[in-house]
Parts: structure tokens; sequence; C-alpha cells
């Protein structure tokens, strides 16, 4: 048996059942219905936001700056919702002259956009890598959050606002619908689109790809765009789950993001990996903390143990490397 492929191809997914079955020998109520589907609407701000960095990942980019942007764009969805600017709207109680839910939800997406397309420019136009560019990101829309809201929550919304962070369609709730969907349409355009095969090569070997006449520039750009649009779609859902939108939302997302992308199999170095893994991934992270709090852990003991498998993904993805 080829270790190293079933280590990448199902590795992450064998790790994930053990884990499970361990956690429902343990503690029965891990596998109750209600706390599976509780799982599930915890990962899926967090999935949205890896199936846009795995985009970044493909192509050996990186991105810091989703958490922040995702606060960002909390915020002006929920201003835009209820009327005003940051501090016009901050303590008011339902929708005073808001603009509609779909302006809100449109004005959330277009400042992700616009966030990873400011990224995007500077990174393939500037020449500045990656790394930098969206550091400095993480602390500029950290930032213009602060400066938006005046440091002000933004809170109190209406059941058709909070319908798409808490409500459910039959037994599973609305953010995991959501989640689900969208990954299964970006696992359609990396595996069977043209698109998704340039990501591929740009990641494998970004100079072999722009000597075939692949346009490097314009897909970079786009995959910083691509996390810019979950990263804002983010922003709704979360102030909608929460019914309130701060400038502190998404604090240290990108870490469990990328380490959810990373755990699923998707290298570090590009070229490598897909949606169905960043999937897993991000569900492993879950079930993990999830399964940890119900035998009362320490929320200590799980991140030591998060970033224990953080290196450990990483190790096993050189290992398989060097194998292959």
């Amino acid at each position: 048996m080829d270790w190293s492929a079933y280590i990448s191809q199902l590795g992450a997914l064998s790790v994930l059942i053990v884990i499970c079955v361990i956690f429902a020998v343990i503690e029965p109520a891990f596998v109750s219905p209600r706390n599976l589907f509780n799982v599930l609407r915890q990962v899926s701000i967090y999935g949205l936001l890896a199936v846009g960095m795995t985009f970044v990942i493909l192509t050996r980019g990186i991105d810091l700056s989703v958490g922040s942007l995702l606060a960002l764009s909390g915020l002006v969805a929920a201003a835009v919702y209820k009327g005003g600017t940051g501090l016009l709207s901050a303590g008011t109680a339902g929708q005073a002259e808001g603009y509609g839910l779909w302006t809100a939800i449109g004005a959330a997406v277009g400042v992700g956009l616009l966030g990873g397309l400011l990224q995007g420019l500077a990174i393939t136009q500037l020449k500045v890598p990656p790394f930098i560019v969206t550091l400095g990101g993480l602390t500029a829309f950290r930032g213009a959050a602060l400066l938006f809201s005046g440091g002000q929550p933004i809170s109190t919304f209406t059941d058709e606002y909070k319908f798409w962070g808490q409500g459910m369609i039959g037994p599973v709730p609305v953010p995991v619908i959501i989640f689900l969907s969208f990954a299964a349409l970006a696992f359609i355009v990396l595996r069977y689109t043209r698109y998704g095969r340039h990501v591929y090569a740009i990641g494998g070997n970004p100079e072999a790809a722009r000597l075939s006449g692949l346009n490097v520039n314009a897909i970079t750009l786009s995959v910083y765009v691509i996390t810019g649009f979950f990263a804002g779609l983010s922003g709704f859902l979360l102030s909608s789950r929460l019914n309130s939108a701060e400038q502190v939302a998404g604090v240290g997302y990108e870490l469990t993001v990328i380490a959810g992308v990373v755990i699923g199999g998707t290298s570090l170095f590009g070229g490598e990996g897909g949606i169905f893994g960043t999937v897993i991934g991000i569900l492993l992270i879950g079930v993990l903390s999830n399964g940890l709090t119900l035998m009362n852990v320490s929320p200590y003991w799980q991140q030591i143990v998060v970033g224990l498998i953080i290196v450990f993904a990483v190790y096993l993805d050189q290992l398989v490397k060097r194998r292959q």
C-alpha cells in the first residue's frame, strides 16, 4: 500500500472518523443530532473563510486579514441595515431608517470584495509579498472597523436579519446550508473548470504557468477577490448569528482558517489540495473543540492540541512530498 498517497488523500478524514468514534464512546451526548448540528453551525463561518483561503493557498499565497475584513464587513452591513453610520446606529433598537436586508448583504460583500481587490493589486502590481500585504491588511481593516464604529457595537436586529445566522430550514441551520452550498460550488470550480486548473498550475510552478500563456497576475488577483467575498459574506452571517456587529469580531479567525486548510491537505507551498480536504480539516477542528468542551477540558489545552495538529499536518505534508 502506498501510505504517502493514502495520507495525502484520506489522512484527515480517517483522523476525523477516529476522533468522532472516541468522543462518542466517552461522551454519548456528542452524537446527538442537536450537538452535531451545533458543531456544523459553529464551523460554518470558519468554513466559508476556509473555502476562500483554499484558493489563495493553492496559488502559494496567504491571507492574514480575513478576520479583520470580516469585522469591518459585518459593521458595514449592520449600519446599512439600521440606517446611518456605525456611530449613529449603535444602541438603537430594531430597524430605524435602514436600506433593507439585501442592500446590507450587498454592502458587506462589497466591502469584502474591495478589500480583497486592494490587497490583490498590491501583491500583483506592487510585487509586495502576500504575507506582508495581508499582515498590513489585518491591522488596517481592524483599524477601519474601530474608526467606523467608534469602538461601539451595533446590535439588536429584526428577525429578518437574524434568520440568516440563527434560522433553520427543517433541522438544518441556515449558515450550514450556505457553507456547504458554497463549498460544493468551489469544489466544482476547482475540479472541473479551466479556471480551477489554472489556479493549480500557478501554485505548482508560477513561471511555467506564465510561459505557457496564463495571465498569472489576473488569476492571482482573482483569488484574493474571492477570499474578500467570503470574508464579507461571513461578516454579515456572524453579525446575524450573534445579533451584534462588533469591531473585535473575527479576532484570531485567520489562524483557525489556515489551520483547517492545511490540516485538510492543502499544501502551503501551493498546487496541491482542494475543497473536500478543507471541509474535513475545518470539521476536524470543530469536532475537537466541541468534544473536548463536552469532556470539560480547559480551552487552553484545546489551543495547544490544535497547534500541535497544525505542526503535525505540515510535517506529514513534507513527509509525503519526500516520499513521492
